[in-house]
């Protein structure tokens, strides 16, 4: 009976361990998703300072780089937007068309189109949350809301009975989600709107490049800060959103570690089970020693005999541990809260299963070897 004990909480604590580390990497991925296709591959902004002339980027030279898809002049500020008697601070971002694109913003679309010109008509792009806080939507026959844009005037000095922003109104053809900043706090509007409410004429807040590929990234990065110079920084999307990602490599490190300890703790049922074995069969043992049989002899016996158990729960908790992953990343059982019905995301990765099964058939190694080696010393004696 011990001896299944022990062959259940190996396989529960290796299932365990897969599915974890497979759903964090599912989560992984979905994060990597969501911000790596809002935020461009390499984002330039000045070193010191908010703004600078566009003058200052060579653009023939930037496009001439190989690597280099595509860019975006971009305007950033916080605002405030009102719908009705509705109040909400925002991040508007003005950028110019290509921006749709570099950012995949059509499979992100809520409502509505990712349009930012059309007939000779400006529009504006929202986050759904942040529509859903001015209580707005984007009605589906006339395909547009209508919110005010409210930007302090730069410049100048606060006097009774002057307005001190600059408004304007804003159609918006869409709202998009992407992650839970991007969907709370961003309102992407044409650059030129947002340079003539900011009074920016060819000023810049910051400069988006798209790369071909993860590969070029780094090789694109490198030769944009040469061509830049120190005046201008240059930070790839991981390194904007490195806290993020360190934060999600850190928690799957911790629960790898705290999974490892549950382990321990089930192969001490591996210890008693060779040990009560151990017992019932030293009688048996000593008649066998006494016949010539030696303790390297009964030390195998009884050492292979804790790896059979132990292989035998990695064997049936890898087995159920990955039918549990490809159940859920083909038929999407479990669902995220507040996700609209999405499945919760997991992805198998080769390197973690070798690095489970590794760590666990050492850990069992090890609770055979030591208890038995114990054992043997104690109460077999041989001439």
């Amino acid at each position: 009976m011990i001896t299944r004990i022990s062959v259940i909480g190996i396989a529960v604590i290796t299932a365990a361990l897969i599915i974890l580390l497979s759903a964090f990497n599912g989560i992984e991925m979905m994060i990597e998703r969501l911000y790596s296709e809002y935020d461009s591959d390499l984002t330039v902004r000045l070193t010191e300072g908010k703004t600078f002339n566009e003058e200052r980027i060579q653009f023939d030279k930037l496009e001439a780089i190989p690597g280099v898809i595509d860019y975006s002049r971009v305007v950033e500020e916080v605002v405030i937007l009102k719908h009705e008697k509705k109040w909400v601070n925002a991040n508007m971002i003005g950028v110019e068309s290509s921006f749709l694109k570099m950012s995949n913003m059509k499979n992100h679309m809520v409502e509505g189109q990712p349009l930012l010109e059309a007939d000779g008509e400006t529009f504006g792009i929202i986050g759904a949350s942040l529509l859903d806080k001015l209580e707005g939507y984007i009605p589906q026959n006339t395909g547009h809301e209508s919110i005010i844009c409210y930007v302090p005037k730069r410049n100048m000095r606060i006097r009774l009975g002057k307005n001190p922003f600059k408004t304007e109104v804003v159609k918006l053809s869409g709202r998009i989600n992407y992650n839970r900043e991007v969907n709370s706090q961003s309102f992407i509007v044409p650059l030129q709107i947002s340079q003539d409410l900011m009074g920016y004429e060819g000023q810049l807040s910051a400069l988006y490049v798209d790369c071909k590929n993860d590969e070029d990234r780094d090789r694109v990065k490198l030769a944009l800060q040469e061509l830049l110079g120190d005046d201008f920084t240059v930070k790839t999307n991981y390194e904007k959103n490195e806290l993020i990602y360190k934060t999600s490599k850190s928690e799957k490190i911790i629960v790898l570690i705290i999974l490892l300890f549950i382990f321990v703790l089930a192969a001490f049922n591996l210890v008693a089970s060779l040990t009560m074995l151990f017992v019932e069969k030293l009688e048996n043992l000593k008649t066998m020693v006494s016949f010539g049989a030696n303790r390297s002899l009964v030390f195998r016996i009884f050492f292979f005999e804790g790896l059979l158990i132990s292989g035998k729960g990695i064997l049936f908790g890898a087995i159920i541990g990955y039918a549990i992953c490809f159940v859920q990343m083909y038929f999407g059982v479990i669902t995220m809260p507040n996700s609209g019905g999405e499945s919760f995301p997991m992805n198998v990765s080769l390197t973690d299963g070798v690095l489970i099964l590794s760590l666990v058939s050492a850990l069992s190694m090890l609770f055979s070897f030591l208890p038995v080696k114990y054992l043997i010393r104690k109460n077999i004696k041989t001439n």
